[in-house]
């Protein structure tokens, strides 16, 4: 794991070197980037930036060193508008004890110029500036799922990927993209999919039910605990549903 830049001191990990749950993490980053999410945090994950543990029953735990890499991550995107792909040439580098040269920051002046901070970018990590959720306009999605134009339209037609109100993706629709073409290579196509499409919306609404009271609450803190409460049960609810898989299928191959 490299040795990001930060610690205790900034108020990004703790000083005993437990390890924290995805909840307690999300806590940590929001003193510095509240706009930071539970999803953005498993894309960095997906993404390769982070390693966190995994406990015997698949439960996320991050040292204060995955807390101080994440940190790093997201201070780099909002100062420098770095695209992962750099970020990860940096860690590298960290790993290997060198120092990255980073460019100037937004407000900085080049040349006598002010400058935005802005640089060229590339890919899906265009969306990727700042540590704000995680938006991808279609050509960003193709690219990061490898999917074609028909193929998204398929997806789009039967449920399984939606766009936001802004014409943009979040971070899980990449995750479920790639989800989606992974099982299609297998020969799952998207039609065979929308079951699994409306049993996730069931459990997506028995979890809104049970943290409705919590969201409608007047505290920003209790509002915040539904947050993560609701990610928390949304986890379970998936390792339920892996577990019960597997299960059957365990029994009729048998």
């Amino acid at each position: 794991m490299p040795r990001t830049p930060g610690g205790a001191g900034d108020g990004t990990a703790t000083t005993d070197g437990a390890l924290l749950s995805i909840g307690a993490v999300l806590g940590q980053l929001r003193d510095e980037f509240p706009e930071v999410t539970i999803s953005k945090i498993r894309f960095l994950e997906a993404e390769g930036l982070v390693e966190p543990q995994r406990t015997p029953s698949g439960y996320r735990k991050f040292a204060p060193e995955d807390v101080r890499r994440l940190a790093y991550v997201l201070r780099v995107q909002r100062d420098h508008y770095l695209p992962l792909r750099v970020i990860k040439e940096h860690l590298a580098g960290l790993d290997r004890g060198e120092q990255p040269v980073l460019p100037g920051r937004a407000g900085d002046e080049v040349d006598g110029q002010p400058h935005d901070g802005a640089r060229p970018q590339d890919g899906p990590e265009e969306a990727l500036r700042g540590p704000q959720e995680l938006r991808l306009g279609r050509e960003a999605l193709l690219a990061a799922t490898g999917a074609g134009a028909a193929e998204l339209d398929q997806w789009e037609s039967y449920g399984l990927v939606e766009a936001g109100g802004d014409g943009g993706y979040d971070a899980d629709t990449v995750v479920i993209g790639r989800l989606i073409a992974d099982l299609g290579r297998r020969g799952l196509e998207p039609r065979h999919l929308r079951a699994v499409k409306a049993a996730a919306d069931r459990e997506a609404g028995l979890v809104e039910q049970l943290v409705a009271p919590l969201r409608r609450h007047r505290n920003p803190q209790t509002r915040r605990h539904a947050e993560i409460t609701a990610e928390e049960l949304a986890e379970l609810s998936v390792r339920l549903h892996a577990a019960m898989v597997r299960s059957a299928l365990r029994l009729r191959l048998r």
